[in-house]
């Protein structure tokens, strides 16, 4: 398993937000990117995990405005669309990671698993 990893600083830029986590690693995601990616009870149905979230109703240009830490696990944002509910674990923050290095790992895993 996995040691776990957190964030060492975490930015909201104008284009994306920047999570220095503390291996080292760098990842930048886009604002719109995680925001339709939001794993509350109004964006996820609960029992499945299907995203609920209407894509076309999450503005373009939709930026996080404020973030929080919650517990030691995890990370609440608030969008400027003034959703807020949604708690991103650190794994999962990582897990999504948009950096040349995770995608090229989460090709090489998948190829693995075909």
């Amino acid at each position: 398993m996995q040691e776990p990893v957190f964030p060492q600083d975490i930015s909201l830029e104008g284009n994306a937000i920047v999570i220095l986590w503390d291996d080292g690693h760098r990842s930048l995601y886009p604002h719109r990117y995680l925001r339709l990616r939001c794993p509350c009870a109004s964006c996820v149905e609960e029992m499945t995990g299907k995203p609920i979230l209407d894509p076309d109703s999450v503005p373009a240009n939709v930026r996080a405005i404020d973030h929080i830490p919650v517990g030691n696990y995890g990370m609440q944002f608030l969008w400027d669309d003034t959703h807020y509910t949604g708690i991103y674990t650190y794994r999962a923050l990582r897990a999504a990671c948009t950096c040349i290095v995770c995608n090229e790992a989460r090709a090489e895993a998948a190829a693995g698993a075909n």
